[in-house]
């Protein structure tokens, strides 16, 4: 059967991204004086390679690899928070992410308010927030301190009432990074059953984890990325087997 572009929700497309990185920042006064002619040397970093992957609609797709080796750098190119260097990335779809705990969260603003806030960047209405603020906060189980200022929140507070969130904007598409490993282990459960039950409504899911049993009982693929590079991309099991005998 014909593959359409339709059919996916993510298009990578020869994709590089680089960094600079300065080698000599001045800090002080003292140091701007004395490195004048000479500071500012930069080296270009480059954590992306030419990467290309096709995402089908209703995947669920881990993206795996060692500290470094630019898993999280991908995700933000797909939320759009950087862009690359060279390629393209297309998304179709609604699409929500939980990339940094916390992020878009006002510290001084109660959790309610940061609900009404973040809900709203995702593209809800009032009227829409109104209806699902009740099963924000159930999921969140944070009704105690719905009220309070966030910045009084621990960060795995913060993490539950950024995936209530998420999770209720009703998004084609989902990115998650890393935040799943904050919290208790009851709230981590519950993330990964709403997970499922997200996968069963046909939602494209994309995850970076390095939770191996979360992988393989939850993926539908596996993608390993080695030195900005993908080393290989195929079914669940084959992918993290090979990942875990060339790691460990």
């Amino acid at each position: 059967m014909n593959t359409s572009k339709e059919d996916y929700k993510i298009i990578v497309d020869g994709v590089y991204k680089t960094f600079n990185v300065y080698l000599d920042k001045a800090n002080t006064i003292k140091e701007k004086l004395l490195f004048l002619f000479s500071r500012n040397r930069k080296e270009k970093r480059e954590v992306l390679k030419n990467i290309n992957l096709k995402i089908k609609t209703g995947e669920v797709v881990a993206l795996i690899g060692t500290n470094g080796s630019g898993k999280s750098t991908l995700l933000k190119l797909m939320t759009k928070i950087i862009y690359p260097n060279k390629g393209s990335i297309e998304t179709n779809g609604k699409l929500t992410s939980l990339l940094e705990l916390g992020a878009g969260f006002h510290p001084d603003f109660s959790g309610r308010e940061n609900i009404y806030f973040n809900a709203s960047i995702f593209g809800l209405t009032r009227k829409e927030i109104d209806e699902r603020l009740e099963d924000i906060i159930e999921f969140s189980e944070l009704r105690d301190f719905i009220d309070n200022p966030v910045r009084t929140y621990s960060s795995g507070m913060f993490m539950r009432l950024a995936f209530a969130v998420a999770i209720n904007v009703n998004a084609d598409i989902l990115l998650i990074d890393e935040i799943l490993s904050v919290g208790d282990e009851h709230f981590q459960n519950k993330c990964f059953d709403k997970m499922r039950e997200l996968k069963k409504q046909g939602k494209t899911m994309v995850f970076v984890t390095h939770n191996m049993n979360a992988v393989t009982e939850l993926c539908d693929r596996a993608v390993w990325l080695y030195q900005g590079e993908v080393k290989m991309d195929g079914d669940t099991k084959e992918v993290v087997d090979e990942y875990i005998k060339v790691t460990t």
